[in-house]
């Protein structure tokens, strides 16, 4: 069983860093709504996802993940990237369309990548993160490398065809890769259940392919480590790839200047019941680990708050960076 302490600290790392991101992100007009602030107030660049309320699964899985081991993200991607060991201050960086980002304050929210602690990499495309982390399963089955892969989708990445391609491929193959559902139960703006055939989709899917599926309580960190334990060492062992369905909630809109009015109030406010860091606090004091967890709290906040400020203070990319890491075809230069 992982330290609750140590999952503590993952989650609420994660928090403060999109909670800092969103008030940063805020200024102009909102989605449907009126000024929140001056156009010069906004200092994250491009579309902002946040993944407010489903950090337990990102802290559960990458607990028992080592930087030999590949992961894929989503367009919601801070906590994944967080959790598996990416730089805090560089992802403001990023966030902030800074050159010392991790894609040089080029790629935004959505791209960033740190090869160097297994991270593949972000990405903007619905399940796009999935085939991806096939092919690098595939390929550390033939090195015989010790590791595996780590592919994190949504429950709207279900009814998408590379879903199916992915896991099919994966179980021919027999590859060592978990496939993690993050259901937050709304794809976009919309709920999720109406546009999906079938009970417990992601999970019955995937064992229709013979991958086996564990589902579990997304908000609740120590669950999501235990099963995440079990199935990773399956796989290192040689069990072929695995599902974990995990039950989450997305606490924020879309976009971090979404009101997600489509929402109602009353379920916002039944969900916050269970918000996960919540939940583990609520535990670490009944263990009598308040004070412990206090001090994790305001560690969290004056990492965050550093990354902020460097951000902030840090030098926009020169013009000539856009014609850097661009292939050259051979047909031309660009102009």
């Amino acid at each position: 069983m992982t330290d609750l302490l140590s999952l503590y600290r993952t989650m609420v790392r994660i928090r403060a860093f999109e909670d800092a991101a969103e008030a940063a992100s805020q200024g102009g007009v909102t989605w449907g709504g009126a000024a929140t602030g001056k156009p010069d107030e906004v200092r994250v660049k491009g579309p902002l996802h946040l993944s407010t309320g489903q950090e337990a699964v990102a802290t559960g899985v990458c607990a028992h993940l080592t930087p030999a081991d590949l992961l894929t993200s989503t367009h919601r991607g801070h906590g994944h990237t967080l959790a598996k060991g990416a730089d805090s201050t560089k992802m403001m960086c990023e966030l902030f369309g800074r050159a010392n980002g991790y894609n040089s304050g080029k790629g935004g929210s959505m791209h960033i990548a740190d090869f160097s602690v297994g991270m593949l990499g972000a990405n903007g495309v619905v399940t796009a993160g999935l085939p991806i982390a096939v092919g690098a399963a595939h390929a550390l089955k033939l090195r015989r490398a010790d590791a595996i892969a780590v592919s994190f989708f949504g429950d709207g990445a279900i009814n998408r065809g590379p879903f199916l391609e992915a896991l099919n491929w994966a179980q021919v193959y027999q590859l060592p890769v978990l496939f993690v559902c993050e259901d937050n139960q709304i794809s976009a703006t919309t709920r999720s259940a109406p546009m999906t055939a079938g009970s417990n989709a992601a999970s019955a899917r995937a064992e229709s392919l013979g991958i086996p599926a564990t589902r579990v309580d997304g908000n609740d960190v120590q669950a999501v480590s235990d099963a995440a334990a079990r199935l990773i060492a399956d796989i290192r062992a040689g069990s072929g790839p695995q599902l974990l369905h995990a039950l989450t909630y997305r606490q924020k809109g879309h976009v971090s200047v979404d009101p997600a009015t489509y929402r109602d109030p009353k379920e916002v406010a039944e969900a916050l019941k269970t918000d996960p860091i919540v939940r583990a606090r609520a535990t670490l004091e009944q263990q009598g680990l308040g004070a412990q967890a206090a001090r994790i709290d305001a560690e969290a906040k004056a990492e965050i708050d550093a990354a902020v400020a460097t951000a902030s203070q840090s030098p926009v990319p020169q013009a000539s960076a856009a014609y850097t890491d661009i292939l050259n075809t051979g047909e031309g230069m660009w102009s």
